[in-house]
């Protein structure tokens, strides 16, 4: 069995990987800064906004590793562990779940549909029968479920509106958001080939990974230059100030091991959301 799989503890902490809130804080801040330009948002709905997307962000988290009960050699403690967390996971769906049903009441029905969407979505990253982190899916998709459908769900949310434009905006950030997971998969290379666990790096090749992982950090400022200019946001072009953070990135690629490469990813992602935010709400 491998010595990083079977080095894991599974607690709660752990499986919750608080550094990952990034992802909802950054996406669902997004769709509220794009609704703040169409109307007047309440900010109780805001806030409600993004604890529901911290809530789905939890319950993906913590239901990650139920996969891993498979493994053989995995002792008491820990399926006990990956089990409790599973249930937590569960739970934390279902809160969000209740978010999603108040929101529907404000907006209408249609806004059900994005939300289970994104349910059905976040628990099949991992489980059966569709586990498409295991059919080298899981970038693809977080890509579209994490990125775009939380920015679009959020802006839906709020303002009762669905808008190309708003897909459009969310693209530079998705692009980062699927990257932070493909590093990740990356750092786990030799792990999940060795566990036979078919992530599209697995599948595809380390070099192929490496290079699809500095294309979507490349797309990701080329689609925020286009949209300044598609929309007329020359302030966008301060993005430009997170650029420093990418070169770490290419550096940890190259080492073994690679642990150094997420977090790396989750700074590039918070400093450069973050500016992208501040541009947005500034112009």
């Amino acid at each position: 069995m491998d010595q990083i799989k079977m080095g894991k503890d599974y607690s709660f902490l752990a499986s919750l990987r608080p550094f990952s809130f990034v992802v909802a804080l950054l996406t669902c801040g997004l769709g509220w800064v794009l609704a703040a330009q169409q109307s007047r948002v309440v900010v109780e709905h805001g806030v409600l906004i993004l604890f529901g997307g911290l809530l789905l962000q939890a319950g993906v988290n913590l239901i990650n590793d139920y996969a891993d009960l498979s493994l053989t050699g995995l002792d008491v403690v820990r399926r006990r562990r990956i089990r409790r967390n599973f249930v937590a996971g569960l739970g934390c769906f279902f809160a969000a779940a209740g978010v999603g049903v108040y929101f529907t009441a404000l907006v209408g029905f249609p806004f059900l549909l994005l939300c289970i969407a994104g349910l059905v979505g976040a628990l099949g990253y991992t489980l059966q029968p569709i586990n498409y982190k295991a059919k080298g899916l899981g970038v693809v998709l977080v890509f579209w479920l994490m990125g775009v459908l939380m920015v679009s769900g959020s802006y839906t949310a709020l303002t009762g509106l669905f808008e190309w434009r708003v897909v459009i905006m969310s693209l530079p950030v998705s692009c980062l958001v699927a990257a932070l997971l493909l590093s990740n998969e990356l750092r786990d290379y030799e792990a999940d080939r060795a566990d036979q666990i078919a992530t599209l790096t697995v599948r595809w090749g380390f070099a192929f990974g490496r290079r699809l992982f500095l294309v979507m950090v490349a797309l990701c400022y080329l689609l925020t230059l286009l949209s300044s200019v598609i929309f007329g946001l020359p302030l966008l072009a301060v993005t430009l100030l997170s650029v420093p953070f990418v070169w770490p990135l290419v550096q940890a690629q190259l080492d073994k091991p690679r642990e150094k490469l997420p977090p790396l990813c989750g700074r590039l992602l918070l400093g450069f959301g973050t500016l992208y935010l501040l541009a947005l709400g500034l112009g």
